[in-house]
């Protein structure tokens, strides 16, 4: 065995088979003598893995299966060696070994499955699409890998050139609305196409595209629609259709009216989503003039390919008839707007103009008329309901609204639902029924150093009449001071007027104001005038003339020094200081109007944390606190309950009714004491405290009582002398009883 480079062919058989040992190839040295001294080393591609080299005789083996589509070539390199010392008794040689191909591998569609498309009505041969396969075999031994086309499913619409696999349609004029898709299976098969090949398989989808090879169809050729009169312009009458068959831009289609009765009363556009024809109103409708239109429209394909032109015309026509229903409608106006004239001095009740509606209608309905009185809030204007005419109700004046909008309304008497409206415009007409004043306020200053002659202001008039012709204001000095001696006024003529002066030497110290009354005149018929005052007001100025005080002057005393007005201003404070201590001391002087008991028993406030029981309730309040508020209260006592105390002071029982026995003051208690508890007794009470009023004279006064229930008869022979000396107050007593001539009042 030398070193040159040994080829060894191994058939890929071994790939698909099992196989357990494979013999390759001998390898032999010369110095190999057979006696076991030698042995032999493989490496390189696959030693000990895929290949074994037998160490005594030098075979080597394939021990696994081989794919040439894998691994199509294996280096590897063998020595011989001394056994002993493992030191090469001759150089390395070098091999390789090819694998032979065999056909294990079918062809494979790497791109499939396929879409395509082709379009409908396409002539035969056609290109559709082409398909490629490829086999892993060996393209460069034998016929593994070289691949013919067949169709297998698809037949007779298309066909596949065996070598390229180009699909062709096998069929012309294929139509998208018949069938628009074909599934077709194509077949790749090895060895030429020859018995014991491989083969694979994949699907091709073709789509046929859409031409436009279709006219639009109205499914109808007479449409018939019905729309009230009532119907506002620019809005929907009906819809139509044209039928295409084909789809998207190729069913595009444009609608036209190509014959009307009505010129200009509708219009037909295309709904770009559902290619409908929409039919709109552009006029309003009036069933009493014309009752129906006939309409004839034409539907054509916007796009239109030149290829299919004899499949045309690719245009469709129908006819519309449209009918008008009758509706109530309101009453319509003469004119929708009248102009109207008035003067402003017109009487109440004049007659300014009339209006005129009719019922549109064949009923012809009466009509009556009103104003809408949101258009004239302060109701200057009246109609007539029947006639229309309108007429003032209240003076007007042009200064304050020079044009009246009215909208009047006209009523069907059968239907008031139906209201027209029309518009009045009322333009007041001007009189001269204003005086002209002064446009301004003026302020006029005269400097002391003014000379005669000088203008020292120039006025001007305002008048709210506005005459056709214009203003024109006529300035005079009012006659009380036309002959003044100190001022003068001259008509400029054109509407102001000039103030001078007529002498000079104006002193504010003499008199620091003057007033000037003008007198304005205007130009109409009756001419108006009114007086207007200037001030004059005499100042102060620099070398400039420019004001530097104007008004009175203020006088300064003399002879009063420093010390005499402080002097002045102490006695003015100390008076003041007197004053407030003297209305203090008043103040603190005056007594209260009620006894310390008294605002005690009036501010005392008793809080009740419980709920009344109504009107009938009469435990739930404790009128101790009202007896005595110097009883010092046991704060164990509940308040909701009527105390048992009897009363305050201890007497006994047989002279308790007897009050004439006890002093005064338990005299006055008992009574009270009674009184109460007749009142938490009683049913009628209100459940609120409540402030109850007695008559009662007691037993305490020298005078006994004065009643003359407890007189024994009316000639009593008592003696009242002694009430004359009682004072003032029982005077009307003393001369009613104190002696005869009294008592015969009584007679």
């Amino acid at each position: 065995m030398t070193g040159a480079v040994i080829f060894s062919a191994l058939k890929e058989p071994a790939a698909i088979r099992p196989l357990a040992s494979k013999w390759v190839i001998k390898l032999h040295s010369d110095v190999d003598k057979g006696d076991g001294k030698v042995k032999y080393v493989l490496s390189g591609d696959g030693a000990t893995s895929i290949f074994t080299i037998d160490e005594n005789t030098g075979d080597i083996h394939a021990t696994k299966r081989l794919d040439r589509e894998v691994q199509a070539y294996y280096t590897l390199q063998a020595q011989a060696v001394d056994r002993l010392t493992n030191l090469p008794v001759e150089p390395r040689s070098e091999f390789v070994v090819k694998v032979q191909d065999i056909n294990d591998n079918e062809p494979k569609f790497a791109d499939g499955p396929y879409l395509a498309g082709v379009p409908e009505m396409s002539p035969l041969g056609t290109m559709v699409v082409q398909v490629a396969a490829t086999d892993a075999d060996d393209p460069t031994y034998g016929n593994s890998a070289r691949v013919v086309y067949s169709i297998i499913h698809g037949q007779p619409y298309f066909s596949v050139e065996p070598k390229t696999g180009v699909i062709r349609t096998a069929l012309p004029n294929m139509d998208r609305e018949t069938r628009d898709q074909y599934v077709l299976v194509i077949q790749a098969k090895d060895m030429v196409g020859q018995m014991g090949g491989l083969s694979g398989t994949t699907s091709v989808t073709v789509t046929l595209t859409d031409v436009n090879d279709n006219p639009p169809r109205f499914s109808h050729k007479n449409y018939q629609f019905t729309v009230l009169e009532s119907l506002p312009t620019r809005s929907l009458v009906a819809k139509i259709k044209a039928v295409d068959a084909d789809i998207g831009s190729n069913a595009e289609m444009d609608y036209r009216i190509m014959d009307s009765d009505g010129s200009g009363v509708f219009n037909v556009s295309t709904d770009e989503d559902t290619q409908d024809g929409v039919i709109t109103l552009l006029k309003p409708l009036d069933f009493e003039t014309k009752s129906s239109f006939s309409l004839r429209i034409e539907a054509t394909n916007r796009n239109i390919d030149t290829n299919f032109l004899s499949l045309g015309p690719f245009s469709d026509t129908t006819s519309v008839k449209v009918t008008v229903q009758d509706v109530d409608e309101p009453p319509v106006f003469s004119a929708p707007l009248t102009k109207m004239v008035v003067s402003e001095d017109a009487r109440v009740g004049t007659s300014i103009g009339r209006v005129s509606a009719h019922d549109p209608d064949t009923s012809s309905n009466a009509i009556r008329y009103s104003i809408d009185r949101n258009t004239d809030l302060e109701r200057f204007f009246n109609i007539d309901a029947l006639s229309g005419v309108i007429s003032t109700a209240k003076p007007l004046d042009r200064e304050v609204n020079s044009v009246h909008n009215l909208t009047i309304l006209a009523i069907e008497t059968q239907d008031p639902v139906q209201i027209g409206k029309g518009i009045t415009l009322v333009t007041v007409l001007d009189i001269n029924d204003n005086a002209p004043v002064f446009a301004t306020d003026y302020e006029t200053l005269l400097c002391e150093t003014t000379t005669p002659g000088q203008v020292i202001q120039t006025v001007s008039a305002v008048d709210k009449d506005e005459p056709p012709s214009g203003h024109r204001f006529y300035f005079t000095l009012a006659p009380s001071v036309a002959g003044n001696p100190n001022f003068t006024l001259r008509d400029n003529k054109d509407n102001t007027a000039s103030v001078l002066t007529k002498r000079g030497g104006f002193l504010r110290r003499e008199q620091p104001v003057y007033l000037l009354p003008v007198l304005i005149t205007d130009s109409g018929s009756p001419a108006l005038s009114s007086t207007s005052t200037l001030p004059v007001r005499v100042c102060d100025c620099d070398s400039d003339g420019v004001a530097l005080s104007c008004g009175a002057v203020a006088y300064t005393a003399t002879g009063l020094s420093t010390g005499a007005l402080l002097a002045i201003l102490s006695c003015i404070i100390t008076l003041l200081v007197m004053v407030l201590l003297i209305v203090t001391m008043r103040r603190r002087r005056k007594q209260p109007l009620i006894l310390e008991e008294e605002r005690d028993i009036r501010e005392n406030i008793v809080r009740y944390d419980d709920e009344g029981g109504g009107e009938e309730d009469t435990e739930a309040f404790d009128m101790v606190t009202l007896r005595n508020l110097n009883v010092i209260r046991d704060p164990n006592v509940r308040r909701d309950v009527t105390p048992d105390t009897p009363t305050f002071y201890h007497y006994p029982p047989a002279s308790r009714q007897s009050f004439k026995t006890l002093p005064d003051n338990v005299v006055f208690r008992e009574f009270i004491w009674e009184r109460l508890k007749d009142a938490d007794v009683d049913p009628t009470a209100p459940p609120y405290d409540s402030l109850q009023t007695y008559a009662f004279e007691g037993s305490g006064s020298v005078a006994e009582s004065l009643s003359s229930l407890e007189s024994l008869s009316t000639d009593s022979d008592q003696n009242y002398d002694y009430l004359n000396n009682w004072g003032p107050r029982f005077q009307k007593l003393a001369d009613l009883y104190g002696n005869g001539d009294g008592a015969a009042v009584f007679s």
